[in-house]
């Protein structure tokens, strides 16, 4: 909402703030100082809310939106403490969501988790603190994918199929240790399934 000072736009208000005012109020330099830093906070709230209701975020995430929306540094940091003690930002809880979301929907490799959680601003101690507890075992997760690629690439030479497998699984992070090991489990299931009965 638009407040006017002797009869010109001065600056903009939120519903809220501008409920408190009255038609003809007189407001001192101070006043008008203070009812636009609470405006300003107000406005960075709203932002940030917007932000977060698309999907669980960083503390940095938001911060660097909150940036990039021009709000300055002490804004930021006001508007962080606010979510931190409501509670709506939380690196910890935020990890453990993307690693959970991650395994459910587009698994990826410890490595891989640990890669894009530092990319998001969250702290190595939260990152290992998650992986621990909430990574699922890398192992079945990495054979699961490699038997669901490898049926997809049905008819390719076995050294062909072996290098996509390969390539795929260490693209979604996995170490080279474990997709050798995985391959080597794969190949044991194909000599098995090609053995002649009896």
């Amino acid at each position: 909402m638009a407040v006017y000072l002797d009869g010109r736009r001065a600056f903009v208000l939120t519903a809220l703030e501008a409920a408190r005012l009255r038609p003809g109020q007189v407001l001192s330099d101070e006043e008008i100082a203070q009812l636009q830093e609470r405006d300003r906070l107000e406005q960075a709230h709203e932002a940030a809310l917007r932000f977060l209701s698309y999907r669980p975020r960083s503390e940095r995430e938001v911060g660097d939106y909150l940036r990039q929306k021009g709000f300055d540094a002490a804004t930021v940091e006001a508007e962080l403490e606010r979510l931190r003690r409501a509670g709506l930002v939380d690196d910890y809880a935020f990890a453990r969501f993307w690693v959970e979301n991650r395994t459910a929907f587009r698994p990826r490799g410890r490595r891989a988790l640990q890669a894009e959680l530092r990319r998001k601003g969250v702290s190595p101690d939260v990152i290992r603190e998650v992986l621990r507890e909430s990574a699922p075992d890398e192992r079945s997760l990495a054979l699961r994918l490699a038997r669901e690629r490898a049926r997809r690439l049905q008819g390719l030479d076995p050294r062909t199929l072996r290098r996509r497998l390969a390539g795929y699984l260490s693209r979604r992070g996995f170490d080279g240790e474990l997709v050798m090991e995985v391959l080597r489990t794969l190949d044991i299931e194909s000599e098995e399934e090609e053995a002649p009965e009896g």
